[in-house]
């Protein structure tokens, strides 16, 4: 296949609560296909056939048309994507990463970027990850899961005082972003945790908290970038440290010893391959006091603004940010 002068279809916004990122990361993929001489149209899936007119519109935080994901079904049949080579997911969390658009374009289709329908839905189940890490000998925070229909909060803090001890972590099992994140200090703050988790998934993930050093490994063409460390400004990496310039800071390479480097790596490939991931990804572990290695989660989209961290790790080995999307592209088809 000619690489060259593409028609491309950026999927961005959509209707979950990372959709603001989305657009941001959208912003970037965008320049960076159009300076590569692609032609991209760009498509909020939440809007349907209803699409603005005017690019700026994307990229608004106020909503162009009332969003709906019943209009992601209409998006991918209507005739906006009939003369389409490839879409370009810059979509993240529900409806985005978890499977469902992917299941939709592959049912029309059509080639997008990004791992296939089971990876990503894996990804975004964060019970179903650890269950697989844990079966591959992966290493990762203890664990425990609260249901909507069984929180029973005597049952869950004596649950966690057995088995998992203060701090702990709860979020949702299904969004990224650190939404709906908290770290419990005590058991004064479960309850209200675990009922925020549980405002945006129906299942919430209460896991051990691991002290330590905040690690990312990018993941292209089977091949781990460099390990980057994040260290926040306010000690958790939240969603005001990850998306506001100035309030994290990154290393790039990380400055860890050569054979923790090196097992972050190894480890980072085997929980891209078990979820069975594809193209390009990004792993986030949590590294101990003893360099014990803990694997949180894989990114399968991961972000692409300005602060992001897979294009840092691919800059530290020369890989310029419109050489990354060119090679994601690539990849896809």
């Amino acid at each position: 296949m000619n690489y060259n002068n593409l028609n491309i279809a950026l999927f961005l916004g959509g209707t979950s609560p990372e959709k603001e990122v989305s657009k941001s990361s959208s912003k970037s993929i965008y320049a960076a296909l159009t300076n590569l001489g692609h032609k991209v149209i760009l498509l909020n899936p939440a809007y349907g056939v209803n699409q603005p007119k005017d690019i700026n519109d994307f990229f608004t935080e106020k909503d162009y048309a009332p969003l709906s994901n019943e209009n992601y079904i209409e998006t991918v049949n209507s005739k906006l994507l009939d003369n389409i080579d490839l879409v370009f997911l810059g979509l993240h969390g529900k409806w985005g990463e978890d499977g469902t658009i992917q299941s939709l374009l592959e049912l029309r289709g059509k080639k997008y970027t990004g791992s296939k329908v089971l990876a990503s839905s894996l990804s975004m189940d964060k019970i179903m990850s650890k269950i697989l890490f844990q079966h591959y000998n992966i290493k990762t925070p203890k664990w425990i899961s609260v249901t909507k229909n069984n929180f029973e909060p005597d049952k869950v803090l004596e649950m966690i005082k057995k088995n998992l001890g203060f701090p702990c972590v709860i979020k949702p099992n299904d969004q990224g972003s650190t939404v709906g994140l908290t770290i419990c200090k005590d058991e004064s703050e479960v309850v209200a945790a675990v009922n925020l988790a549980l405002d945006f998934s129906d299942k919430a993930l209460i896991e051990e908290y691991i002290d330590g050093h905040e690690i990312t490994v990018g993941i292209i063409e089977g091949t781990a970038l460099p390990a980057l460390e994040i260290k926040p400004k306010h000690g958790l990496y939240d969603y005001e440290c990850k998306y506001t310039s100035g309030m994290s800071e990154y290393i790039v390479p990380a400055e860890i010893p050569k054979d923790v480097f090196e097992k972050l790596k190894v480890q980072a490939l085997m929980a891209f391959q078990v979820i069975g991931c594809e193209g390009y990804g990004r792993i986030d572990f949590r590294v101990n006091s003893k360099w014990e290695i803990y694997c949180l989660e894989v990114n399968t989209l991961p972000g692409m603004t300005s602060t992001s961290l897979v294009p840092k790790m691919a800059k530290a080995v020369g890989i310029s940010f419109e050489q990354l999307i060119e090679r994601i592209v690539k990849l896809s088809l």
